[in-house]
């Protein structure tokens, strides 16, 4: 794919100033999401200034050569909440045990190479795996779009949502297909939403007038929380971090009101909750390593770079990713991981400029100090995000179909890897280890792998048989070599003889 802006290539600061901010509205709904979704709505400045901060730090490692904004990582919400019951500090503790398996895995890396990484996941594991991450999140995408963000509004189903979603999709479309005016194809995202959200408007006011609330998309009560009463944390405020919090936790001998909001049950950290966290977070790690080099092989193809074995190598991407998100956990809420979101605005929009990603990490770190901006950005409806989403998250999909092209599937060992992966992650099969048991004997406490980490690693088992019998009976030679269990197509103008039926 031919970039517009390269990596290293440097658009005028008119310009850059809202690329970048496209940049960080394609990863804003997600960021935002994972300390909602933890019961910590009070941390999305800190889950913003993590994001700026530690998508710094990965650029630093990564010599400014490989183009993606970092943030809140969704495949450890289960072991967030597992943290939670042990306050700030718990989440602390599992943030760095989550970044120290990447710098591990670097060093491995760094001594041993990346061949092994070659040959425990090759294509025909990668592909599936980054079609199934877009795929998975075509539920929550979805929605999204038929959501209205409103307290008064319906709270389920609203045809209007559907309809401001559709319109900020479309306004996308055209802005990346037309070519007389190449501008709008840098910052379709931003139109796109800006459209949706003047169209929430106009609904809105319509409801508000005639006293319709299914008409009232759009949801003013940030702004009026936020304004009454006027004080200086109105417009200045800085980000309740969870290092922070933690020293506050450590100062008043007991976990803070906003955990045990979330908790009711949460306690200071423990010995005991360090070895519960270690288990929570750590295998969940590893697994995420899969799609750390998922994310980088994909980036890699869009901008014709092998961010993997060139430069600036893997080894870098994780310790950049790893320290990344240290930094993002202990200076924000939760750990990071590269964003696809970021890595399909780069795809579309066709630029790749490097700078585009540190400028956006600033305006992070800004955004999460100015209160204003922080509530206008949390009243963008979520049926507007959710067409957003409708072209972000089909895009991580279409690109691991991409890989296919590379792959036999007439060979039954590619055939049956493919096949696994993408069943078990759509069917939603996960993993949960039990770790605590109640006086009752039934289990009190698990560590669920997520659907997408379980796929992988069936994904890896399996390839991993097939090339062990293949290796056991390489000598073996068959005559009578069995076909692919894919059936070929059946031609349009073929015709078939059923023969004679004998009757008995």
């Amino acid at each position: 794919m031919k970039m517009i802006y390269n990596v290293e290539d440097k658009p005028a600061w008119s310009k850059l100033l809202v690329y970048a901010f496209q940049q960080v509205l394609a990863i804003m709904a997600a960021t935002i999401a994972v300390p909602t979704i933890i019961g910590l709505p009070t941390q999305i400045p800190a889950a913003i200034l993590g994001a700026g901060i530690g998508t710094i730090v990965y650029l630093l490692f990564t010599k400014f050569k490989s183009p993606v904004c970092i943030s809140s990582s969704f495949a450890f919400l289960s072991s967030l909440g597992v943290a939670l019951a042990f306050g700030y500090f718990g989440i602390i503790v599992g943030g760095i045990l989550a970044g120290l398996v990447y710098v591990v895995i670097a060093l491995v890396i760094h001594f041993a190479g990346t061949k092994w990484v070659s040959k425990l996941m090759p294509p025909v594991i990668i592909g599936p795996t980054v079609a199934l991450i877009g795929l998975s999140l075509a539920g929550a995408a979805m929605g999204d779009i038929v959501k209205a963000n409103a307290s008064v509004a319906n709270g389920g189903y609203n045809l209007v949502g559907l309809f401001c979603g559709l319109v900020t999709f479309v306004t996308i479309i055209i802005c990346s297909i037309q070519k007389k005016r190449k501008g709008l194809r840098l910052i379709p995202f931003i139109i796109g939403i800006g459209v949706g959200y003047l169209c929430a408007l106009i609904f809105t006011l319509i409801g508000w007038g005639a006293h319709a609330d299914y008409l009232m998309v759009l949801d003013w009560s940030p702004i009026v929380n936020n304004f009454s009463p006027v004080t200086f944390t109105s417009f200045l405020d800085y980000p309740h971090f969870a290092l922070v919090e933690g020293i506050k936790e450590l100062v008043h001998g007991n976990v803070s009101e906003a955990i045990l909001a979330a908790n009711p049950n949460a306690t200071l950290l423990t010995w005991a909750g360090f070895g519960e966290i270690a288990l929570a977070f750590i295998p969940v790690a590893l697994v995420v390593f899969a799609e750390h080099i998922a994310d980088h092989k994909n980036l890699g193809s869009i901008i014709d770079r092998d961010l993997v074995e060139g430069e600036p190598g893997l080894e870098r991407t994780l310790l950049g990713d790893g320290v990344g998100s240290i930094a993002g956990t202990v200076f924000g809420i939760c750990p990071n991981t590269t964003y696809g979101e970021s890595v399909g605005c780069v795809a579309i929009t066709r630029n790749a400029s490097v700078r585009t990603i540190f400028v956006a990490a600033c305006m992070c770190i800004v955004l999460s100090f100015v209160k204003p901006l922080m509530v206008i950005l949390q009243t963008i409806p979520s049926a507007v995000m959710g067409g957003v989403c409708l072209t972000l998250y089909g895009f991580i999909a279409v690109s691991g179909l991409k890989m296919f092209k590379d792959i036999d599937l007439g060979e039954n060992k590619n055939l049956f890897t493919v096949s696994a992966i993408l069943i078990a992650g759509i069917g939603g099969l996960s993993i949960q280890i039990p770790y605590a048991i109640n006086d009752q004997g039934t289990v009190s406490k698990v560590i669920t792998i997520t659907s997408i980490a379980t796929a992988l690693v069936l994904g890896i088992v399996t390839y991993a048989i097939c090339n062990a019998i293949e290796k056991k009976e390489k000598n073996i030679k068959d005559d009578d070599e069995a076909e692919s269990l894919l059936a070929a197509p059946i031609e349009a103008d073929s015709t078939y003889d059923v023969g004679e039926t004998k009757n008995d």
